[in-house]
């Protein structure tokens, strides 16, 4: 079973998700935290395989927070949960070492997958964020575009952007290489572009993607 530690200053949304995922019968929660303090005691000492890190709490916010986690229980693979959708936000979690990034607009759905890539070591992006991290750097020009992609392309779109290779895609993402050409060759035909240096401009450069 998967262990998870919940860590959110709302009783409310703590409670909740203690019973959405005490119905999966692949995790098992832990504990539930109610500040960063708590977050950071019961990761020393359960050592969860993934934690659910509200951003916003206290007495320190989340990037603290994620920083002592790295440090105690590097194993832990954390997951930001946050009413923000700043692609700000995101990139300096991401930079810290969370493996997960997740907003509270998210569906349920959307959280166990989350919980489950994350557990393997993979890095997961809810499709909210990923969207406004892909348009961050193209522009309103490829909007309607991206509407179109699964959350796994756009994984795939920002790390071709970031210079990676498809073998270390698949290498990054635990997917097989056939996998990732997939999603590349998914990636042309959504996004209107007829091989992969003109992906690579498209992405890099927010040129037209006519």
């Amino acid at each position: 079973m998967i262990k998870i530690v919940i860590a959110d200053d709302h009783r409310l949304i703590r409670e909740t998700w203690l019973i959405i995922l005490g119905k999966d019968k692949r995790f098992d929660v832990v504990a539930a935290c109610a500040n960063s303090t708590e977050a950071v005691r019961s990761s020393r000492k359960l050592r969860p395989n993934v934690l659910l890190l509200d951003i916003n709490m206290g007495p320190y916010n989340g990037i603290e927070a994620a920083k002592k986690i790295r440090k105690l229980s590097p194993d832990t693979g954390i997951i930001a949960v946050t009413m923000s959708n700043q692609p700000a936000h995101a990139k300096k979690l991401l930079s810290l070492g969370a493996r997960g990034y997740v907003t509270k607009n998210s569906s349920p759905d959307e959280m166990t997958d989350a919980i489950l890539a994350v557990s393997k070591g993979d890095v997961f992006i809810c499709k909210e964020m990923a969207e406004l991290l892909f348009e961050s750097r193209e522009g309103p020009g490829i909007s309607s575009a991206v509407q179109t992609l699964t959350s796994r392309e756009l994984e795939v779109a920002n790390l071709i952007k970031a210079g990676h290779s498809s073998k270390e895609i698949s290498l990054l993402l635990d997917i097989c290489l056939k996998t990732v050409e997939s999603h590349r060759h998914n990636l042309l035909k959504k996004l209107g572009v007829r091989n992969a240096v003109s992906l690579v401009h498209a992405l890099n450069d927010g040129s037209s993607l006519n």
